[in-house]
């Protein structure tokens, strides 16, 4: 009999955001493809949308439970209870279930931090963000909980653990060179943070710093942007400097965001202001998925490259004379770059490899 492994996070939930559900859809594939009984389940939030949750579960062939203030979908209440109990790991993607009922069942409870810096300095100014209760703290800062950043640690002991991705859900594309894409909110979910006496911006303030980048280089770049009506003297700056930018809606859901990393040429993103400024290492999930298509990227430094290989297929930069430089090479040498993103997600990225920290500390095996 296989071992059960109950992933908690958001599909429902993430209506609209196809690159924040593949996150949640491929934890929870990567454990099933490993040889994991996986379970999903979500607490439903106002405005989240059920089929948006059955219809992730369903392209991956996952059984799962939607918990809603009136009942519970996808499977029946005892259903979940008895697979709860059975379990031997709970994977909680970002503390997403609270229930403490729920949570007590579950025998061995991982918590899992997707945004290093924030997640620790919100928990230090005494703010609830779930890590209560847990027994192992996963997060994919490489750097946090190390002399190399300075993300506070909590007093806990910090596990990193990089974003898994099922590479034949992300077949390698074997086109040349188009465009730079990627896909962004402008200021995100969470506002600027205040931490020691420093204030950490959000996006938008990196991408201000880096909006020349198109004209200088003069190549294509292309954002599937949530742009706020508010920040119109933003659109018309980064429009006038060369970008193209696409309505968020062209990649709301799973297949649709696929779709456009893999008809990409490579990506081009920088980051949250905190995982840059704290040193945390930080690798986008998004970036993840471009190089398993084969599309090379270049993104802004966060310190990842302690852990990461950077160089060929992934490339870093810390100025805009810097991102600009490395564009140009990166097209030069395209079908290079190309074939060396591909082999760094085999390599480093598929579930038996991403994973193998938390199997490793939980102890648990198919």
């Amino acid at each position: 009999m296989r071992t059960t492994v109950v992933v908690a996070g958001a599909l429902a939930n993430k209506r609209g955001h196809g690159g924040s559900q593949w996150v949640r859809m491929s934890w929870a594939e990567g454990l099933a493809r490993l040889g994991f009984d996986v379970v999903f389940v979500e607490q439903l939030h106002e405005g989240g949308d059920p089929a948006a949750f059955h219809g992730a579960l369903d392209l991956l062939g996952l059984r799962g439970a939607l918990i809603a203030p009136d009942g519970v979908d996808g499977m029946r209440a005892e259903e979940l209870h008895e697979a709860l109990d059975r379990s031997a790991l709970l994977v909680n993607i970002s503390g997403h279930l609270r229930d403490p009922e729920l949570l007590a069942r579950c025998r061995l409870r991982a918590f899992v931090d997707l945004d290093p810096g924030y997640t620790q300095v919100w928990h230090s100014q005494g703010h609830d963000v779930g890590l209560a209760g847990h027994h192992l703290f996963l997060t994919v800062g490489a750097n946090v909980g190390t002399r190399h950043s300075t993300v506070p640690g909590c007093g806990l002991r910090w596990i990193a653990v990089r974003q898994p991705v099922v590479l034949d859900r992300w077949p390698v594309s074997d086109a040349g060179f188009d465009r730079f894409t990627t896909v962004a909110s402008w200021r995100g979910a969470f506002g600027p943070l205040e931490w020691q006496g420093r204030r950490h911006g959000v996006k938008a303030h990196q991408f201000r710093n880096y909006a020349g980048v198109p004209e200088a280089c003069g190549l294509p770049f292309q954002i599937a942007l949530d742009l706020h009506p508010a920040d119109a003297a933003d659109r018309g700056r980064l429009c006038a400097a060369g970008w193209n930018l696409l309505a968020p809606e062209a990649v709301a859901t799973p297949q649709d965001f696929a779709g456009y990393v893999r008809g990409s040429g490579a990506e081009f993103s920088v980051a949250q202001g905190v995982y840059v400024d704290t040193r945390s290492g930080w690798f986008s999930d998004r970036t993840v998925r471009y190089l398993a298509s084969g599309r090379p990227a270049l993104v802004q430094d966060t310190g990842f490259g302690r852990t990461l290989p950077v160089g060929e297929g992934l490339l870093a930069f810390s100025t805009p004379e810097q991102a600009t430089r490395l564009a140009g090479e990166l097209v030069r040498d395209h079908a290079r770059h190309r074939r060396a993103a591909r082999e760094l997600a085999e390599r480093l990225f598929a579930p038996e490899p991403a994973l193998a920290p938390l199997l490793e500390a939980s102890g648990v095996a198919p």
